[in-house]
């Protein structure tokens, strides 16, 4: 992240430098519509070993709440902001997405993560 006042210069270069190759780390919660939820699990089942097939992902894992099945969680690791960026652009991740979005009851709510051994490491830079 580049602070406002920085000056532009060494310092902000280094910045962005480690911005490209900081990992991307989300948790992600999507309510599903009841009726809908075998036809997405289904999905899900072809989806997930395509997506930890794709280079640059770290970890990928879809697990619902014990005290709301209808509720999945998403918990993502990406190497970079790159690799997020091509995960995004294959067409089994646009697919299963736009699936995903026509079976929620709701909002998808994203929590951006940082590695608590990489916030010391950028405070300490």
């Amino acid at each position: 992240m580049i602070l406002a006042g920085w000056s532009y210069g060494q310092s902000e270069r280094k910045e962005q430098s480690q911005m490209t190759n900081e990992k991307v780390i989300m948790l992600i919660e999507a309510k599903i519509q009841p009726q809908r939820r075998a036809e997405l699990v289904e999905a899900a089942h072809q989806y997930l070993p395509l997506v930890r097939a794709e280079p640059g992902v770290e970890a990928f894992y879809l697990t619902v709440r014990k005290d709301d099945p209808n509720t999945f969680v998403f918990y993502e690791i990406y190497r970079s902001q790159a690799a997020l960026d091509f995960h995004l652009q294959q067409d089994f991740t646009k697919k299963f997405l736009a699936m995903l979005k026509s079976a929620q009851a709701g909002e998808r709510v994203r929590t951006n993560l940082v590695e608590l051994a990489a916030e010391a490491q950028a405070h300490s830079d």
